[in-house]
């Protein structure tokens, strides 16, 4: 490994961290890894744990997120299942899968954090603790939405996960891509390095290298458009202290502009399907 970066946890503690690249992955590794992790959660802004609306980024980051629950619910519907069996990584406080509920899918999903379950179960959503908790059956489809780059022992994780995918069923993906144009402009400043939290940083290729050995074939890539602007706007606090909307709204715009031609967007969604 080579060290490729130096930034910091500039959400929570202040403190220091490398992002170390792995050459036969094309991929970022954060180091050091804490000993405890759930500590850099313990935040009361910490967002996905919750549904709070206090400031105008938390309000974008919820018009963000209610807006791509009908793309997500959109987009598996699309897919060819059997049974429309669904587990979701990562759950959150259970939006995707209340909406995937309302579309006939019969719905299961892992959430570590105690808070984001408790939210779950007011929208009549049960979450599991850990995927040892969900039932040993296999999905037509299994969903990690920004939620891989968060895994501590990730092949080892990846193993398990697989396994619960159908013959012919998909895995989806969405994680950030530190090979974009607002990851290369904000540099330790992006905000989707996320560091300690975010362990992993892929690009489209870490992701066909790290899941070939499962026979989960990438069979489509889609771009965040979303992502961009609200990166953006965390980045540009992170870099110079102030809400710099503009500047955000510019920067994200220009990286889905050069998305176009480079395909290389802020955040990717990744369809994976099992062959047999």
């Amino acid at each position: 490994m080579s060290r490729y970066l130096t930034t910091k946890d500039y959400f929570n503690t202040q403190e220091e961290f490398h992002l170390e690249y792995i050459t036969e992955l094309d991929m970022l590794q954060t180091y050091p890894v804490p000993k405890n992790l759930d500590t850099y959660y313990d935040h009361p802004d910490y967002i996905s744990h919750t549904d709070q609306k206090k400031n105008i980024i938390d309000k974008i980051y919820q018009f963000i997120k209610h807006y791509s629950l009908n793309k997500k619910v959109g987009l598996i519907e699309k897919l060819s299942t059997t049974e429309k069996t669904i587990l979701d990584i990562g759950a959150g406080t259970g939006d995707f899968l209340k909406s995937a509920k309302k579309n006939g899918w019969k719905i299961y999903g892992v959430e570590p954090n105690q808070q984001a379950r408790l939210k779950a179960l007011t929208k009549e959503v049960t979450l599991k603790e850990s995927l040892a908790d969900i039932p040993e059956e296999k999905f037509d489809v299994i969903t990690l939405w920004h939620v891989l780059e968060h895994l501590p022992d990730l092949e080892n994780e990846i193993n398990n996960i697989q396994k619960k995918v159908k013959q012919n069923g998909y895995l989806v993906i969405a994680v950030p891509n530190y090979k974009s144009y607002d990851a290369k402009h904000y540099k330790q400043f992006w905000a989707a390095y996320d560091t300690p939290r975010h362990l992993w940083h892929f690009s489209k290729e870490s992701i066909k290298r790290l899941f070939k050995p499962y026979k989960l074939k990438l069979v489509q890539t889609k771009p965040m458009l979303f992502d961009s602007f609200y990166v953006s706007l965390l980045s540009e606090k992170y870099k110079s202290g102030n809400n710099n909307y503009l500047m955000a709204f510019l920067i994200g715009l220009v990286s889905n502009i050069k998305g176009l031609l480079s395909k290389e967007y802020s955040s990717h969604i990744y369809i994976l399907k099992k062959a047999k």
